[in-house]
């Protein structure tokens, strides 16, 4: 199938966000990591604190940072970053602005055979016990004798930062590759499972266990940037579903917590019905241009 240029579009803007925001190109040379101001300031996906180019932090990194240090149990600015990404954007963030989200789309651009796009919903919901359990409950629980949790999501899942930090740190590093462990090699085993099932299912660690895409998801009816569905130009055909590759019925669920605002069923309605929009405006429809206010 052609490549619409909504896609084209999107693309673009996958790869213009994950270069600007893994820039630091002198990490990669040393096999070190920026240590500079910019890493006070979250990124809005996930993108790993410790890749060798990475100039920001990675929300979750923060918050479970701050959940397990016994100094506080809340820091007001990654709430409160979470909180505004998640009611100006929601799942947008997921779609446009993920690095990671930008390579499970090229994975399952592989030319393998693919599993139908619709799965048991029930999966959907491991994402919220990834983020109740990694993320909240065990860095606030499991303390050492100091107090002191750590960031389990980042210790024992997150595929981002297998793949963005322990990688590349470990082939550029020769005193991390000396201290490599077991837990590295369980680190690699579930990132080779990821992108195995990547290949397969469209974007499952973003669907079935990201916690980030959790918290965005819980947004997705409230926030600013949603599907907007002009019901007078709808023809009812079907085809905005048919072509949604997480499985949504955008005209009849146009506000789902599963829908990352991709844009495929923008460009797939032949009536132009739906568009990507703002405070009841579009911003972005079918052929990838702005500012068209629907009827």
């Amino acid at each position: 199938m052609k490549k619409s240029k909504l896609q084209t579009l999107r693309l673009v803007v996958q790869a213009f966000v994950t270069a600007l925001t893994n820039g630091y190109v002198a990490g990669f040379a040393k096999g070190g990591i920026y240590k500079g101001p910019l890493k006070y300031v979250c990124v809005p996906g996930l993108n790993c604190y410790s890749c060798p180019g990475a100039l920001g932090s990675c929300p979750l990194g923060s918050l479970q940072a701050t959940l397990g240090d016994r100094s506080y149990k809340l820091t007001l600015y990654v709430t409160g970053f979470l909180l505004v990404f998640g009611a100006s954007l929601g799942r947008f963030v997921c779609g446009w602005l993920c690095p990671f989200g930008m390579v499970e789309d090229l994975l399952y651009k592989i030319p393998l055979p693919k599993k139908p796009r619709r799965a048991p919903h029930a999966l959907t919901y491991i994402r919220y016990g990834v983020l109740g359990v990694f993320v909240i409950l065990l860095p606030l629980l499991a303390t050492d004798a100091f107090g002191q949790g750590e960031p389990y999501f980042c210790k024992l899942i997150c595929p981002a930062g297998t793949l963005g930090a322990g990688i590349p740190l470990a082939l550029l590093n020769p005193g991390i590759r000396s201290a490599i462990g077991p837990l590295y090699f369980f680190k690699l085993g579930v990132l080779a499972v990821i992108i195995v099932l990547s290949i397969v299912f469209y974007r499952p660690f973003c669907r079935w266990l990201c916690p980030l895409g959790a918290i965005y998801g819980m947004c997705n009816k409230v926030s600013l940037v949603r599907l907007a569905v002009d019901d007078k130009s709808c023809v009812d055909c079907g085809g905005c579903a048919r072509a949604c590759p997480l499985g949504v019925d955008p005209v009849r669920r146009p506000d789902s917590a599963d829908c990352i605002r991709c844009g495929r069923c923008v460009s797939a309605c032949p009536a132009s019905a739906i568009t990507i929009g703002a405070g009841g405006k579009a911003i972005i429809r079918k052929d990838g241009c702005y500012n068209k206010t629907p009827r």
